[in-house]
């Protein structure tokens, strides 16, 4: 006797082909199998009431504050506990009945759903890149003299080009290329130095590879200049809140495009108030909108990628809980990327300067995979592609 774990769906599916399941018991015993917690937030005492015995009634619980019974309390978070299955069932009790009701009945569908998915195909003009079995390593090349880990290493545009396919042929999959520093406290450049560092290496790269380009600018003219080059992501750090015409550029090029949550801009995101009410709800919330704006300006759900930001306005503290918590991003529905490389939350713990990071930056890279990532962004490209292998065949077998 003993007790199993079971982490998703294929595994359990696997779990009862063993035991020797039909395959119309599994069907219906799947859904058993996986457990889901949701928090629906401030919600009205009306509401709560009502989903927490209609909860009850199929099975699973409801939490909710002490005085919501009474009406003692104006308002209470409500934590939803059950399988798949118990969701489903709420959802479908509650989908007629008032108070909004509705809207929250097909919420929590949309949750399940997505909490179910763990691959995904990642659709760019030139190709459709499968997400969820391996992991993918986007290699970092910075054109710039200022970046915080490797700044004026490949300054020069022979050398950068040299550079990036320096880490293709360590097995990167995709390359990440910036012409302008993010790190805290860097001052912005003009779209004409950003095009002059990039532009240059991004054809010479893509002339002699077919391994994706990512463009990493927050500027529309840089983005539409960097795809025509041969870039076919856009790794947009503002998540289209610095550049309006950003949208329409990636629709138009047909680029894929990483949306990052950052509070504030590089030059003053660590100096201001880092203190946030629910760390993972306001990124989960701001990340959700621009998916929306994403999409209403005609960009394919396919196509999107989401970043919580690591240590973009947030202090150490709140990236490892954020790497801790990254699996309820998946609530979203959308493949998730990740860039902890020598960053310096990790130094607070092991000391040293950037490239003394990497034992740091590989636990991070391990950590995120199994709680849910696809892409890492990384500088070490060769060890951590090793990590990625050992931690893909760790949660894939």
């Amino acid at each position: 006797m003993k007790i199993i774990t079971i982490r998703d769906s294929a595994q359990a599916v696997t779990i009862f082909k063993k035991i020797g399941v039909d395959h119309y018991g599994i069907d219906a015993m799947l859904p058993k199998t996986m457990n889901i917690n949701i928090l629906l937030e401030n919600k009205p005492c009306k509401i709560a009431n009502i989903i927490k015995q209609e909860m009850l009634s199929v099975g699973g619980d409801a939490a909710v504050a002490r005085g919501s019974v009474g009406n003692s309390v104006s308002a209470t978070d409500i934590l939803i506990m059950g399988t798949i299955k118990h969701i489903r069932a709420l959802a479908g009790k509650i989908a007629k009945q008032p108070f909004g009701l509705h809207l929250i009945s097909r919420d929590l569908l949309e949750i399940v759903d997505n909490a179910a998915k763990h691959e995904f195909i990642l659709k760019t003009s030139r190709r459709e890149i499968p997400l969820g079995r391996k992991t993918q390593i986007m290699g970092i090349l910075n054109v710039t003299p200022d970046s915080f880990s490797d700044g004026g290493l490949h300054y020069s545009q022979q050398k950068a080009m040299e550079y990036g396919l320096q880490m293709i042929e360590q097995g990167a999959d995709i390359i990440d290329i910036g012409g302008e520093s993010t790190r805290p406290g860097a001052s912005p450049v003009s779209a004409k130095e950003e095009l002059k560092r990039v532009i240059p290496v991004i054809s010479g790269i893509s002339g002699q590879s077919n391994v994706p380009i990512s463009i990493d600018t927050n500027k529309a003219i840089v983005a539409r200049e960097a795809i025509a080059a041969g870039a076919e992501i856009v790794n947009d750090v503002s998540a289209f809140q610095h550049d309006k015409k950003m949208t329409q550029i990636v629709k138009k090029g047909r680029a894929a495009v990483i949306m990052m949550h950052m509070r504030g801009k590089p030059l003053n995101m660590q100096n201001g108030n880092l203190t946030y009410s629910n760390l993972m709800g306001e990124i989960i919330t701001f990340l959700r909108q621009s998916i929306e704006k994403a999409i209403f300006a005609g960009i394919e759900k396919e196509s999107l990628v989401i970043d919580p930001g690591i240590g973009f306005g947030k202090t150490p503290e709140d990236n490892f809980r954020i790497i801790n918590n990254l699996g309820e991003l998946r609530t979203l529905g959308i493949p998730i990327m990740i860039g902890t490389s020598r960053k310096a939350f990790l130094g607070k713990i092991t000391g040293g300067e950037p490239q003394e990071r990497v034992e740091g930056t590989a636990a991070t890279i391990a950590a995120s995979i199994i709680n849910g990532c696809h892409i890492i962004r990384v500088h070490d490209v060769a060890v951590m592609k090793k990590i990625a292998a050992v931690t893909d065949a760790i949660i894939h077998t």
